[in-house]
C-alpha cells in the first residue's frame, strides 16, 4: 500500500476534490485479507505500546475528523481493539459545555493531551472550532469573544488566528514528545447518504440515526470548503494531515492502522536501562523471596 499519497504536509495547494474517497481497485472485494492485515497491525501496535508505556518519554495522540457517518466510531473500535486499555484514552469532543465555553477554545483540548507513555484518541478535536463554528458562525456568540457581538463581527482574520493557534499548540505538543497523527476520513456525499439510509432501514442501526445529521448534510459544500481551508492552513511537515479514502470502511481501517504503525515504530522507543544499584536490588529481591 502506498501511504504517501494520502499525506499532505502543507506543501503546495490542498484540493480536497483531488483526494479519492474510494479505495484503489486492487483492494476491492478483499475484505478477508484486509481484516488479516489489520489484525497483524493491531498485534504489532500492542507490542510497541509496551515500550511506549515503559519508557514514558513519548506519547501518541491520534485525531479523527470527518463528516457525519465517515466511520470515526467504528475506526476507533477496530483499530484500537487490541491495545492495552490501561494506557489508552478515547476522548469524544461534543458540543462545548458551559465551563468549556468560559475558557479559550483550546483549553479542553490541552487538558486532554496524553501523559508520557500514553496513547490518546480524539474523536473530533480542536478542529471543530474551525469547522462547525465556521459553517455556523452564530455559535461563536456563546464563546464571549472580545469584539464578537454579532455574526457580522466574524471576519477571516479570526479563522487565520485560530489556524495559527492550532499549529502552535501542535508544534508545542511535538516538542514535548507527543506524536500527533491527524486523520481526515474522506467520504463521498453519495456514501454518506447510503449510510444514513441504512441507519433508517435496518432496525439494529436505528439508534445511530440523528435528525441533526440530516440537517447538517444540507451544509455539505460549506463543510467541504471548511475542511479544505483547515487542512491547508494547519498541515506542516512535522504534523501533516492524512486524507484517508473512507467509502470502504475496511480499507480505511487498514490504511490508518498501517500509518499508525509506521509512525509509532519510528519513535526511538526502548525499555529503560536500570542502574547497577537497581540490579543489585533485583539480586537482593531474589534472595529475600527464598525466605
Amino acid at each position: 500500500m502506498t501511504l504517501e499519497k494520502y499525506r499532505f504536509d502543507g506543501t503546495g495547494t490542498f484540493d480536497i476534490k483531488a483526494f479519492a474517497t474510494s479505495p484503489p481497485d486492487e483492494f476491492t472485494n478483499k475484505k478477508d485479507k484486509i481484516k488479516e492485515d489489520i489484525d497483524h497491525n493491531i498485534k504489532k501496535l500492542s507490542k510497541v505500546q509496551e515500550h511506549l508505556a515503559a519508557q514514558k518519554q513519548y506519547s501518541v495522540l491520534i485525531i479523527f475528523q470527518g463528516m457525519d457517518a465517515a466511520g470515526k466510531d467504528s475506526m476507533i473500535e477496530h483499530v484500537m481493539s487490541g491495545i492495552n486499555p490501561q494506557g489508552t484514552t478515547v476522548v469524544s469532543f461534543k458540543v462545548p459545555t458551559e465551563l468549556e465555553l468560559s475558557h479559550d477554545f483550546l483549553w479542553r483540548i490541552h487538558n486532554a493531551f496524553p501523559a508520557g507513555g500514553e496513547l490518546t484518541v480524539f474523536n473530533r478535536s480542536q478542529y471543530e472550532e474551525v469547522l462547525v463554528d465556521r459553517v455556523h458562525p452564530e455559535l461563536l456568540l456563546k464563546e464571549n469573544l472580545p469584539g464578537i457581538d454579532s455574526v457580522f463581527d466574524v471576519h477571516d482574520d479570526l479563522w487565520t488566528e485560530r489556524f495559527d493557534d492550532i499549529k502552535a499548540l501542535e508544534a508545542y505538543a511535538r516538542r514535548n514528545g507527543i506524536l500527533l497523527l491527524k486523520f481526515f476520513l474522506h467520504i463521498s456525499k453519495a456514501e454518506q447518504k447510503d449510510r444514513f439510509l441504512k441507519r433508517i432501514e435496518i432496525p439494529e442501526k436505528n439508534w445511530k440515526f440523528s435528525l441533526a445529521d440530516i440537517r447538517e448534510r444540507r451544509y455539505w459544500d460549506d463543510y467541504q470548503k471548511a475542511y479544505q481551508e483547515a487542512i491547508q492552513h494547519t498541515a506542516t511537515k512535522k504534523n501533516p494531515w492524512y486524507i484517508i479514502p473512507s467509502d470502504d470502511k475496511w480499507y480505511s481501517r487498514l490504511a490508518v492502522s498501517q500509518i499508525i504503525n509506521r509512525e509509532v515504530t519510528a519513535l526511538p522507543l526502548k525499555y529503560p536501562v536500570i542502574s547497577k544499584a537497581q540490579k543489585q536490588g533485583l539480586v537482593q529481591a531474589v534472595t529475600d523471596l527464598k525466605d
